[in-house]
């Protein structure tokens, strides 16, 4: 029987379990997972290999991925059985095959709210930006170019003030980014899977749309705020896309394959969609040179997938990946599973 000393010794000298984590994150969560795992850093945040995916599931008890490390099927039916948990560092799962997780009896978690406020910020600076052609003037003060100084008629935007913004998905963000909307003076309507509370549309003023295609049709701004799921591929098809008035804008920091991006693209190039303020892309990090081009054009406003991109949301992430971590230790179900039947 152990005394007291050798029980505290046989705790203290518990094996710490390998936590294998993907990208680089901020110093302070990765001084804590030091800390308290025995954490496997990537510090020159080179995005993992399939074949090094596949290593780091064969070997660890916790998988931290990223939105860019595509851990599916192939890569967990690889995993060895000491893997109890894939601690996804993002709000979204679909970089993960939900499905095959649980049924080798692995949870999946995320890190749900610490998003929301940062990417309505991002969403409302692109609906913004876009109509009021913000980096278009910017460009003009760089050193290429001449600027010849104020004109009545010149650099002339659209006012938003009093548009109709339509945001797909009234979720956490989108009905943060609705909040922000509302002060600016948009009227909001919105399309869900299930209508909000009364409540919440009493306190943003906003009218709910059961057909996506009837608010598309009318609105002056569109906000896609939804997951990616697979229902929810080309949501925004081109027959969808086609529907939208000439005059309005489609702004998208959710995930780039929600919309058919090819369609989008013909549409705007044509004349047919007035622009896009796009964080997220159907083929990140490499969007079209379409793509590309439309933004030289001014035409569109694309960001590098910035819309959570602070320090504070960084760390609050990383804080929730760690609670994860240390409930499952603990023998507890992690607060943030995410089941197939979520997604």
């Amino acid at each position: 029987m152990l005394s007291c000393e050798g029980s505290r010794r046989a705790v203290t000298e518990k094996k710490k379990p390998l936590v294998v984590i993907t990208r680089k994150l901020p110093e302070p969560i990765e001084a804590r997972m030091v800390e308290l795992f025995d954490a496997q850093l990537n510090s020159a945040d080179r995005p993992m290999t399939q074949p090094e995916l596949v290593a780091a599931v064969r070997r660890a008890d916790v998988l931290v991925p990223t939105v860019t490390d595509r851990v599916d099927r192939a890569v967990i039916e690889q995993a060895g059985p000491q893997l109890k948990l894939i601690a996804n560092y993002g709000n979204g799962v679909d970089n993960i095959d939900v499905e095959t997780a649980f049924a080798r009896q692995i949870f999946v978690t995320n890190t749900p709210d610490v998003l929301n406020e940062d990417t309505a910020d991002m969403t409302m600076a692109l609906i913004l930006a876009v109509p009021r052609r913000l980096v278009e003037g910017a460009r003009h003060l760089s050193e290429d170019e001449c600027w010849l100084g104020w004109s009545p008629t010149w650099m002339l935007g659209r006012r938003i003030w009093g548009k109709k913004l339509g945001i797909i998905g009234m979720g956490r963000i989108g009905t943060a980014v609705a909040r922000r909307a509302r002060a600016f003076g948009l009227s909001i309507h919105y399309h869900n899977r299930r209508r909000v509370s009364a409540k919440t549309e009493a306190e943003l003023g906003a009218t709910y749309w059961e057909s996506l295609e009837q608010m598309l049709a009318r609105m002056d701004i569109i906000s896609v705020n939804c997951p990616s799921t697979p229902a929810n591929y080309h949501l925004l098809s081109a027959r969808r896309l086609s529907r939208i008035q000439p005059h309005a804008y489609i702004v998208n920091t959710a995930r780039g394959d929600i919309i058919d991006e090819p369609a989008l693209l013909d549409l705007i190039g044509a004349g047919k969609i007035a622009g896009a303020g796009l964080d997220v892309f159907e083929n990140e990090p490499n969007p079209s040179r379409k793509l590309l081009k439309l933004a030289a054009q001014g035409k569109i406003v694309a960001l590098p997938h910035m819309g959570s991109s602070t320090l504070e949301a960084r760390i609050d992430m990383g804080e929730k990946v760690i609670l994860n971590i240390r409930t499952m230790i603990d023998g507890h179900r992690p607060p943030d599973r995410i089941l197939p039947t979520d997604i």
